[in-house]
């Protein structure tokens, strides 16, 4: 039992690390990914046309990469990064890719009646997204949102490849060390218990959200 703790105390610590890089890469991603959403509807063909080609290689290359590209490539034109502010920085634009998608996604689905129905009540661009578009937007969002948070969660074990003390290193490392698979089971608890507390405050937006669906 004593062995037992003292794998759950260290698993803990690795799990603060998980839960940073996670919580750090949804703050910033999210609202990245709305920006580049209505950056890639912009009528600027020039601009759309940028946004589509940065979220197509996002999207088109593994995250792993894209994670050895920033720790190992930039440093070689000058560019030094922390193992964090480098795991971050790959996080971030590699998810707010997805996320602008989705947005995009949901800002087609409103109809156009509705843009020309606040328009004719005086309603500014911006007002019109603030108060009509964008609460509607949420709630069809929010399913495909909540899975990609979901993979974020997992997805933050990639980052045993810059040497981070995330959960699933700690957990190897352990097993590593003596030959026993528990680390991997209590990881798979802490995994899901993330998961499950992600997937219950989803449904709780939802439900708060719902009142918006036309």
């Amino acid at each position: 039992m004593h062995n037992i703790a003292n794998t759950f105390m260290l698993m803990l610590e690795g799990t603060q690390t998980t839960l940073q890089i996670f919580s750090i890469t949804l703050i910033l991603s999210i609202p990245l990914g709305l920006l580049i959403s209505l950056a890639r509807l912009s009528p600027l063909r020039l601009i759309s046309r940028l946004m589509e080609i940065y979220i197509w290689i996002m999207r088109g290359t593994p995250l792993m990469l894209q994670l050895l590209f920033v720790y190992f490539a930039l440093p070689m034109v000058g560019i030094k990064l922390s193992d964090l502010t480098a795991a971050l920085f790959a996080f971030t634009l590699n998810y707010a890719a997805y996320f602008a998608e989705i947005f995009r996604a949901g800002i087609q689905s409103i109809n156009r009646g509705q843009y020309e129905a606040a328009k004719t009540l005086g309603m500014s661009y911006p007002q019109t997204m603030q108060r009509i578009i964008l609460p509607q937007v949420i709630r069809r969002v929010l399913p495909p949102i909540s899975n990609e948070t979901i993979n974020l969660v997992k997805d933050t074990s990639l980052i045993y490849i810059l040497a981070m003390n995330d959960l699933l290193r700690v957990a190897r490392t352990i097993v590593q060390r003596e030959f026993d698979m528990t680390p991997f089971v209590i990881a798979a608890v802490f995994y899901l218990v993330m998961t499950f507390v992600l997937t219950w405050l989803f449904k709780l937006l939802e439900a708060h959200y719902g009142k918006y669906e036309v």
